[in-house]
């Protein structure tokens, strides 16, 4: 039987605070097996980037943070390491894409710099021409046809859809074997969007690698992933592989999810007039789902 590559169970999250503790996360349990595009999907505040951040070990570095479950990858206790061994893993056997790749780049280094500075997290040693030719062989993985010009320039010189394919070539050249994906594209157009969900997916098909992908859009996620984990104020209301998600959701907030998704035509979309004014309202959907 084949182990899972990741296993969340039971993990809980709360920030302390001088006059109480605020729960975030309620006993969130997934997995992820090696090779598997899994989704976690909830609206803004359900708790999907904060699960990310204890699975990178980010959010245990906050003195505040009260973190507790079992995290394992690879039949490895990520609890039990060091912050060191944690961060090691960093850009080695986990990578992550932000959503705002603007924003996650250093604006001050060229990005053949930056893509040097990951490649000696897996190999100090690499010299700048070896680090030089993997990253123009990894840019033209992403279609980047002129990988010596975007080496040599700052992020702020390159568009959106570039940067984002940096991104991504920066996120795998060292073969990570698990990918956290938080929204990405978003701050893109959704042609550039497409574009880059399907370049993302190929490439982690080429290279074996586990996803995570966080996503308020369950329309992306459609396209994307294997199975789908649906969060919702801290929990985990429902999961299942993609179709029969789609094609039988169970809860009344994955129900209100699908009904968000744009449609040409008005099939499937409920009738406004046969509905209460809270139907979509978040706070009460919840409550429809016995």
């Amino acid at each position: 039987m084949i182990e899972p590559s990741l296993r969340v169970a039971d993990l809980s999250l709360g920030f302390k605070s001088w006059r109480a503790t605020t729960d975030v996360l309620h006993g969130i349990s997934l997995d992820i097996m090696p090779g598997e595009r899994v989704a976690l999907v909830g609206e803004s505040g359900s708790g999907k980037s904060v699960t990310a951040r204890i699975i990178l070990g980010t959010l245990q570095e906050n003195k505040s943070a009260l973190v507790k479950g079992d995290l394992h990858f690879e039949g490895k206790n990520l609890n039990a390491m060091s912050f060191k061994d944690r961060r090691a893993q960093r850009g080695t056997d986990f990578s992550m894409i932000f959503q705002d790749p603007s924003s996650a780049l250093n604006p001050v280094y060229k990005i053949g710099l930056l893509f040097r500075e990951v490649l000696r997290r897996r190999d100090p040693k690499i010299s700048q021409r070896d680090a030089d030719m993997r990253a123009c062989a990894i840019l033209n993985e992403v279609s980047i046809p002129d990988a010596q010009r975007v080496l040599g320039s700052y992020p702020f010189q390159l568009s959106g859809g570039m940067n984002q394919r940096v991104m991504i070539a920066m996120a795998l050249i060292n073969k990570p074997k698990l990918l956290i994906a938080d929204e990405p594209g978003t701050a893109l157009d959704v042609t550039v969007q497409a574009q880059t969900l399907r370049l993302m997916r190929d490439m982690v098909e080429d290279h074996g690698t586990s996803v995570l992908l966080i996503s308020h859009n369950l329309g992306v996620v459609r396209e994307f992933a294997d199975r789908i984990y649906v969060i919702y104020k801290g929990r985990i209301v429902e999961q299942g592989p993609t179709r029969s998600l789609f094609e039988n959701p169970g809860h009344a907030y994955t129900r209100a999810l699908l009904s968000a998704i744009p449609r040409i035509t008005g099939e499937g979309v409920p009738d406004i007039d046969d509905q209460s004014d809270s139907y979509f309202d978040p706070m009460v959907v919840h409550e429809r789902a016995v």
